[in-house]
């Protein structure tokens, strides 16, 4: 979920209000209860790294360069890293690797960044690993509360966050100065300039905020509404097209003047162009983490453990954070940063306050017949 090379730019962890908003919401998020056992699937292997390590992220989720992440991880461990950024979007990523998948091969993926949702489903269908706690002691010791238990994963039997976020509105102030709430979004004078995503837990909560629902109390009937008034607003060309990460290139040229998008990117694209802003919705916003998991058939279980073991490191953290611009997930990293700069601090996209996220909700896991239904009317939108 980002874009371009690195700036200086803020980073942090949750304040105490908000990470209890999360653990809240995270407990509630879901409609359908998830069925998982945690010894179903089998715990990847663990011992000393050796080899190499394929992983596939979204674009640009790490700090790059010689003086990088992966890099003194290679150096310290002599495991040598390959980072694939293929991740532009959950489905389209799950649809590409799920056949292998079926057949216990994970194309040479030891390590995957997906959505806590997908995670969920993954785990479901029997392709993804248990992670062996003793392999990443950090995370037990390192790991912010309000993403210990989440719904998707209730124990972190088999995922361990990477970052959290924020979905929003991205406006270029320039072209539309007036844009404060999901329901803009839907104004006729704005046609042909909107995108939203094509991550459904993202695009249609938000539809239903602005409808005035809660998602997390929507009725299926709600739900589908939600969808109809998206596929109204396609139709007529309101939504000039959904994206994935893609929206950024979007905002970039002016073709949008709007889009729904992910709170780090705006940071990004602020450093090239001043008029462009993360917007907190009227209606609040979904919050959600991305997470590591290991894959069935990952070649070197042992490499991805320690790599996750390795980035739970709070100094090895707050140079991810400082670079992707995302709310971090492990302790100690805002009393780090905050000796560097004291002023980052002060970004609400990275610290944001209680009163800042009071409408929020975080994003559902949808599991069920429900999501099944939405997920069939939302992507019959998405194909025309």
């Amino acid at each position: 979920m980002h874009f371009k090379e690195r700036v200086r730019s803020p980073t942090g962890v949750l304040l105490l209000a908000l990470l209890t908003l999360v653990a809240v919401a995270a407990g509630c998020g879901d409609l359908e209860n998830n069925d998982q056992s945690s010894t179903t699937a089998p715990i990847a292997a663990s011992g000393d790294p050796t080899g190499s390590l394929t992983w596939s992220n979204w674009p640009l989720y790490i700090d790059p360069g010689k003086d990088g992440t992966l890099a003194n991880f290679e150096q310290d461990t002599g495991v040598k890293v390959d980072y694939v950024e293929d991740i532009n979007d959950n489905q389209a990523f799950f649809a590409k690797l799920q056949p292998t998948l079926a057949e216990g091969d994970s194309e040479g993926r030891s390590l995957i960044t997906v959505s806590d949702w997908l995670a969920a489903k993954m785990y479901d269908l029997g392709y993804l690993q248990r992670i062996d706690p003793s392999a990443v002691p950090n995370v037990e010791k390192n790991l912010i509360p309000a993403l210990r238990h989440p719904s998707a994963d209730p124990e972190r039997d088999f995922t361990v966050p990477w970052q959290a976020g924020m979905t929003g509105i991205i406006v270029n102030k320039e072209l539309a100065p007036d844009i404060d709430s999901i329901s803009d979004l839907y104004d006729p004078k704005y046609k042909g300039h909107i995108t939203m995503l094509t991550e459904l837990r993202d695009t249609v909560p938000m539809t239903l905020k602005s409808m005035g629902i809660d998602p997390d109390t929507a009725t299926p009937e709600q739900w589908m509404e939600a969808v109809d008034k998206i596929k109204a607003a396609a139709d007529s060309g309101q939504i000039r097209k959904f994206t994935g990460n893609d929206y950024i290139r979007e905002l970039a040229s002016g073709d949008a003047w709007a889009s729904l998008g992910w709170s780090g990117d705006a940071v990004q694209l602020q450093a090239d162009n001043p008029n462009i802003e993360f917007v907190m919705p009227k209606e609040g916003c979904m919050l959600w983490s991305t997470s590591l998991e290991i894959p069935v058939g990952a070649p070197n279980p042992e490499a991805a453990q320690a790599l996750m073991n390795y980035v739970y490191d709070p100094k090895v953290q707050a140079d991810i954070a400082e670079w992707v611009n995302y709310v971090t997930p492990v302790k100690g990293v805002k009393a780090i940063v905050r000796k560097r700069d004291p002023e980052l601090a002060d970004n609400q996209l990275i610290f944001p306050s209680a009163s800042y996220t009071k409408n929020c909700t975080f994003e559902p896991v949808l599991g069920g017949q429900l999501g099944d239904d939405v997920t069939k009317a939302f992507e019959a939108v998405l194909t025309g």
